[in-house]
């Protein structure tokens, strides 16, 4: 078939009733829009994993800020003891001066068969704890935002890599082609912003869609066409991809052109389900009862919504700019966002159980680094990446037990040492992908997820 060339002017003339269709690209991150594509070559089909797997998704709850590891899943009696005094490690470097030792003003209760301890601020989530593992010997490379979150999220502190998720599809593809296989809740921007979701040199489909706002029909307003039928739809859209595909050919890679007709093509399938899949009034009030109320909760419950249809990856984010980042007065600010995510997240691994989602879901809650055991001139805590927690259920995930160990107050990993490139290692394992099997050619060399870097954390394998 001889594609024939068309001006601006024919485009427009022939197309203009279905160009409101490329209001999906902003909707998905702008010029690199995630989307998929009715071709062969398709990023997001269904890939064969490296080995099998013991898990098909991962939910991503990121407490982004910083959460404080003495003041949530690391206690630390030492803390009490030397309350006020100065810390013994105090050439650790964080980003600011260390002061004196602040004790946690949270009491710590054991909870569930294994006996491990949660602060306070977590009841419900404590109630979950024996299908947990939490991770106690976390770190990661500098104690600054910026890096520290493209580091958990992208494998690298440098702008721009691909993001995690991306990295999932790319390996492994999507279980439904009517939705993204990658999503991003988050009801702001974060720090560093797109950067967190993105696809870099991956395919253009391969990018998080940004949904912001949960209500179905904001979620969809993009791209529902109320003026075509479908099989109009369907011819016109394939049209477009003609014309695209033609101007395609005399260019070598375009990444943002090839995002661009992919994304007219899940615009289309999107119609169908979208809207459904958001739509959590259609859980049974009981259900959204048990999740509680907010953008967090019904953040956490579109996320199951999403990964029982089929998507690789949700990320969802505690909210925009940093919210866990407590300068001061941690007391009064970890306890009204814990307040705020413990139900929800609770709610989350009982409903996955309950369903057998959890057994091939993997749930990981943390934030890109955790705080200092010292104040900071007062009753807050700075930014500490030499050692903080992370926890993990699911698919493939020991429960009940912890890994690792930091010091005596908290300041830093000292036994079985986990950085964030063998978090990632491990999470791409229990997926079934050889972390240092996933690669991608870009500018002369082979690209991974965890760089050179990562080893799988076998101990926390069931």
């Amino acid at each position: 078939m001889t594609v024939p060339s068309y001006s601006r002017r024919d485009m427009l003339s022939k197309c203009g009733a279905g160009m409101g269709m490329l209001g999906l690209a902003g909707l998905l991150a702008s010029d690199n829009a995630c989307a998929s594509t009715s071709a062969s070559d398709n990023p997001l089909l269904p890939k064969v994993a490296h080995f099998a797997p013991k898990a098909k998704h991962i939910i991503h709850l990121f407490m982004n800020g910083g959460p404080s590891q003495v003041d949530t899943f690391d206690p630390k009696p030492e803390l009490t003891k030397f309350h006020g005094e100065r810390p013994k490690s105090a050439d650790l470097k964080t980003e600011r001066g260390t002061g004196a030792l602040l004790k946690s003003p949270f009491a710590f209760q054991k909870c569930g068969q294994s006996g491990i301890e949660v602060s306070e601020i977590f009841p419900e989530v404590g109630k979950c704890i024996d299908d947990i593992c939490v991770i106690r010997s976390m770190h990661t490379n500098v104690p600054n935002h910026e890096p520290s979150l493209l580091m958990m999220t992208c494998g690298n502190s440098q702008p721009i890599r691909p993001s995690m998720g991306s990295w999932l599809c790319y390996g492994l593809g999507t279980e439904n082609q009517n939705l993204p296989g990658f999503v991003v809740l988050c009801p702001g921007k974060p720090v560093v912003g797109p950067q967190l979701w993105s696809n870099s040199f991956l395919p253009g489909v391969l990018q998080g869609c940004h949904i912001r706002n949960l209500d179905p029909k904001k979620v969809v307003e993009n791209i529902e066409n109320r003026f075509l039928s479908s099989d109009s739809q369907r011819r016109q859209l394939d049209l477009l991809n003609a014309m695209n595909q033609s101007h395609r050919v005399t260019r070598e890679e375009d990444n943002q052109l090839e995002a661009r007709i992919q994304s007219l093509e899940i615009a289309f399938r999107m119609q169908t389900e979208a809207q459904e899949a958001f739509d959590v009034s259609r859980e049974p009030a009981h259900v959204r009862e048990s999740f509680g109320k907010g953008y967090f909760a019904d953040a956490c419950l579109t996320a199951r919504r999403l990964v029982e249809r089929g998507v690789r990856t949700v990320q969802v984010f505690f909210g925009s700019g940093q919210p866990w980042d407590d300068h001061g007065n941690i007391e009064q600010g970890h306890r009204s966002k814990a307040k705020e995510s413990d139900q929800a997240i609770a709610a989350l691994l009982k409903d996955l159980k309950a369903s057998g989602l959890l057994d091939e879901t993997i749930v990981l809650w943390g934030g890109e680094f955790g705080r200092t055991p010292a104040s900071e001139g007062g009753n807050g805590r700075d930014h500490n990446h030499h050692g903080f927690s992370v926890w993990l259920a699911g698919g493939g995930v020991k429960g009940g037990m912890t890994y690792g160990a930091t010091d005596e107050f908290g300041f830093a990993a000292v036994e079985n040492k986990v950085h964030v490139h063998d978090l990632h290692a491990t999470l791409l394992h229990l997926m079934g992908l050889d972390h240092e099997k996933l690669t991608y050619r870009y500018s002369g060399r082979d690209f991974r997820l965890t760089d050179v870097h990562g080893r799988v954390v076998k101990e926390i394998i069931a």
